[in-house]
């Protein structure tokens, strides 16, 4: 019978090769797969503090859970400066990760997605083909509870930078999202194009709808002290939906590539 740390080393290689993922895409809705999040637990759980120290840096983790290895036939860029990919990620052929960047376990990032400086793929991530995923941005983890949707953002949508992106959101094939947008199940989203306001759904989730094109923005408090004082709330706002002019601004250089 195998033990607990082999069935999460087995459980790593097939998250690591694309073989199983955390959340996926069935008839149109996104599925979570808990089996896979409580294995995961299970690999904290049973896995030992280690020393994992380079050079002259330290480094303290669980031995279940040591940055992946890459060689050259994943055909991924991991540029040097200090970013760090955890076991049980999965990085697609043509993935470009800047420095320093980290990817948390049970992440699965598609082909042709750039993670730029300073960005966050937190656990469990789910993110398609072909995203920019700006300078100091955050794609939130979710590990608990098993049964809750990770955050998702799907084939060619840009985030700009220094946004955040949390608690399950799913963010639709070819939006953007402007810089310094913060999105959780608690923000309302404002859709000035077709009116009226975008909330958490029955499952708790933000979605921003295919081709939105979201900004920061305001909305005022409309009773109480607020009101007298003039207090406004945060509230990102969708301004329009993508079009070619917009696609042609956000378009990445093949070079970089």
């Amino acid at each position: 019978m195998e033990t607990a740390k082999e069935n999460f080393e087995r459980l790593c290689r097939q998250l690591e090769c694309g073989q199983v993922r955390v959340a996926e895409k069935n008839d149109g809705h996104w599925v979570v797969n808990a089996w896979v999040k409580e294995e995961i637990l299970k690999g904290f759980a049973c896995g030992v503090l280690t020393d994992m120290s380079q050079g002259q840096f330290s480094f303290y983790d669980k031995d279940t859970i040591a940055p992946r290895a890459f060689s050259l036939d994943d055909k991924v860029r991991i540029v040097p400066g200090g970013s760090s990919v955890r076991r049980g990620a999965y990085l697609a052929l043509g993935v470009i990760v800047m420095p320093p960047a980290y990817v948390n376990i049970g992440a699965y990032v598609d082909s042709g997605t750039m993670i730029d400086s300073h960005a966050l793929v937190g656990s469990c991530a789910q993110v398609g083909k072909n995203v920019h995923l700006a300078a100091a941005s955050q794609l939130g983890g979710v590990l608990e509870p098993v049964g809750a949707l990770p955050v998702i953002v799907e084939d060619n949508v840009f985030i700009g930078g220094n946004c955040g992106i949390y608690e399950g959101t799913i963010v639709e094939e070819n939006a953007v999202i402007g810089t310094g947008v913060v999105i959780n199940r608690s923000t309302a989203v404002y859709d000035a194009v077709n009116g009226g306001y975008i909330t958490a759904n029955a499952q708790g989730q933000i979605v921003i709808p295919a081709g939105a094109v979201v900004v920061a923005g305001s909305r005022p408090i409309v009773k109480g002290p607020g009101k007298e004082a003039g207090v406004h709330l945060y509230t990102p706002v969708i301004v329009k939906y993508r079009d070619e002019k917009t696609s042609g601004a956000i378009t990445l250089e093949h070079l970089l590539r």
